[in-house]
């Protein structure tokens, strides 16, 4: 049986939380993102715009809607979009801005043990000790947690809906990851994880190095708790966030801006590979 979740650990704030520092540089983190991570979405100003507002609604029904001056990581689970946005806004009340987007590869149903990705807003706390890939191969020669030394976000026990025999809920370990770079990447863009949520190896170096959603981590290291998945030579932004919020906007078309995998890729899909998380 899974072990009983523990009850959310109360946020604390980040250094910019604190100091009431400037938001001029978590602005300034869209032109890192386009400079480090390899793999993006060109958003329209429109989509950017209503994804915000169902971020926003996502964190009204959760009780955070007030939540400002920090970093939050959005996905749409929508079959027709899959992807992941980066969110910012200074105050509360204001619109949400987004830093950058990259494609995902969230939960495929119909398959046993495959759950639909778990819909809500998630913090990301050290009692759900994050790790580090092994970059070890499966029997079907796959990096489930892509190369070694890529981070894992576990996010602990979530509610998911089992996508195989009659449905209905059942707890699921809910990871946000890298993925195989040569055999899955690939086909990021497309539902192909058994509920957690795949992102490429390079958003997953930003989010590391800058610490992104590791306020609380930070938190803790600061009060001389040894956080050994930091690594020394991290850049923590001052507006590190807490909170991964998953949505599904329903959408009953792909967008241009978000593309799926090409059937040249989807053509080359290996054996085993939807037995990954």
């Amino acid at each position: 049986m899974p072990e009983v979740p523990l009850p959310p650990e109360p946020p604390e704030p980040n250094v910019a939380q604190r100091t009431g520092l400037p938001a001029t540089g978590a602005y300034a983190m869209r032109q890192t993102f386009a400079k480090e991570v390899d793999r993006r979405l060109n958003v329209p100003l429109a989509a950017q715009q209503a994804n915000g507002r169902l971020l926003q609604h996502a964190l009204d029904d959760h009780g955070h809607g007030a939540l400002a001056n920090e970093f939050v990581v959005l996905v749409d689970r929508s079959e027709n979009v899959q992807a992941l946005f980066v969110y910012f806004r200074a105050k509360p009340g204001d619109a949400w801005s987004m830093i950058g987007a990259s494609p995902v590869s969230t939960g495929r149903p119909g398959t046993y043990d495959h759950f639909l990705t778990p819909l809500g807003v998630f913090q990301h706390v050290p009692g759900n000790m994050d790790f580090r890939a092994e970059g070890t191969e499966n029997e079907f020669k796959i990096r489930g947690y892509g190369a070694r030394d890529m981070r894992i976000y576990d996010f602990g026990w979530a509610d998911g809906e089992r996508g195989w025999g009659k449905g209905g809920v059942s707890p699921m370990r809910f990871q946000m990851h890298a993925t195989d770079p040569e055999k899955l990447e690939p086909l990021l863009g497309m539902r192909h994880s058994k509920g957690c949520v795949r992102i490429p190896s390079t958003l997953n170096a930003f989010f590391d190095h800058h610490g992104i959603l590791d306020a609380q981590y930070e938190a803790r290291a600061a009060e001389g708790e040894s956080m050994w998945v930091l690594k020394p030579t991290r850049q923590t932004t001052p507006w590190a966030g807490h909170y991964l919020v998953v949505v599904d906007s329903g959408a009953k078309a792909r967008p241009a801006w978000s593309p799926g995998p090409g059937k040249a890729a989807r053509a080359r899909t290996p054996v085993g590979a939807n037995s990954v998380d």
